[in-house]
């Protein structure tokens, strides 16, 4: 390899080499038309002093003034208060090759965040077209009840009463929804505190059973413990906020369910560490396209039946931001005709941390 092909040949270097070469040849002319000895001598010595010093100043004042607003560009420096930077730090030290890579990474980061900004609009455009769906549902139904009602319906016995039920029942959907997307702020900002402390896992399940056991017993839905997960594990972790990731799970599970079907909690111990708590269920499943979008605000797999069935659409956002407060994960696996199970991770508990 030669040396003009060496990767890292500084500007410098460059211009010794450049007048080394233009001297030699110059001192090398001046022997053949003049025999006294030290005219070649006077020639290098004046031809490289000049071509040395007016190449440098050529590469750096305008090769390197370039590479330099590259580098400004990349930074978004202010010149005026780093140009010593430049000069003494980043241009000697970059040679073209690197500068080069340096632009495709920048460029690699560039990609990369206006990826992630477009992903972020289209998110943000679904969500607020899905905020806008479910305000719009109860919405409409107030406004067709009480405009029902003022148009003569008041005054009629047989319906007045069921008409300010619905129109009742409308306005708690829409106290769910905001309370909803109210916590969901709050867990995002971390205004909402995790108060941590040591309780076993299946007895507050069990609790969380006993809320639904008409609801499941209307379904004839059966609420049971996975066989060999019933011992007591201790969890360290908000008891209330996991009751509540709890309740979402099994009301999810309860509505969507196969009537006949059943219900399976199951506690394990992942490690020294960890505790898996999974909810199961036997019921229709969920296509796989949809798995990766689940824990979305208002994203339902299926938007026909969910309207039948009712919710706020934010249960599982709320499961996931809950457990995530937790620094833990939550997952789900489901099947078409199997049924779907939910779990999360929790910090093992010890017994000197409880009450």
């Amino acid at each position: 390899m030669s040396l003009l092909d060496t990767k890292n040949l500084s500007p410098r270097l460059l211009s010794f080499i450049t007048a080394l070469i233009v001297s030699s040849v110059n001192a090398l002319f001046i022997l053949f038309l003049h025999p006294l000895w030290y005219m070649p001598i006077v020639v290098f010595v004046l031809t490289f002093i000049t071509t040395y010093w007016l190449y440098y100043y050529t590469l750096q004042r305008f090769i390197y003034r370039k590479i330099k607003l590259i580098y400004k560009f990349i930074y978004q420096i202010k010149a005026t208060k780093k140009e010593e930077f430049f000069y003494n730090n980043i241009l000697p030290q970059k040679s073209i090759e690197e500068v080069s890579e340096d632009v495709q990474k920048w460029a690699m980061q560039r990609s990369i965040e206006i990826d992630m900004l477009k992903a972020n609009e289209q998110f943000r455009k679904e969500f607020l077209m899905n905020l806008a769906h479910e305000l719009r549902t109860p919405i409409f139904s107030i406004q067709g009840y009480v405009d029902t009602l003022l148009g003569g319906a008041l005054e009629d016995v047989s319906v007045n009463r069921k008409f300010l039920t619905n129109t009742s029942k409308s306005i708690d959907r829409l106290v769910r929804l905001v309370d909803d997307l109210d916590e969901i702020s709050k867990l995002e900002s971390g205004k909402i505190p995790i108060i941590q402390e040591s309780f076993i896992i299946q007895e507050l399940i069990r609790d969380a059973y006993e809320e639904f056991s008409l609801m499941a017993k209307d379904k004839n839905i059966a609420l049971l413990f996975k066989k060999g997960t019933e011992r007591p594990l201790q969890v360290y972790a908000d008891k209330q906020k996991i009751k509540q990731v709890l309740v979402n799970l099994i009301e999810n599970a309860l509505k969507y369910g196969t009537e006949g079907g059943t219900i399976t909690a199951g506690c394990y111990e992942m490690d020294e560490r960890h505790v898996y708590v999974e909810i199961s269920d036997d019921g229709p499943g969920i296509a796989e396209e949809h798995l990766s979008r689940i824990f979305e605000r208002f994203y339902r797999a299926d938007r026909s039946r969910s309207r039948t069935i009712g919710g706020t659409g934010l249960g599982l956002a709320i499961v996931k931001h809950i457990v995530e407060a937790h620094g833990q994960t939550v997952n789900v696996r489901s099947k078409i005709g199997v049924g779907s199970s939910f779990g999360f991770t929790l910090e093992k508990g010890h017994i000197s941390k409880s009450n």
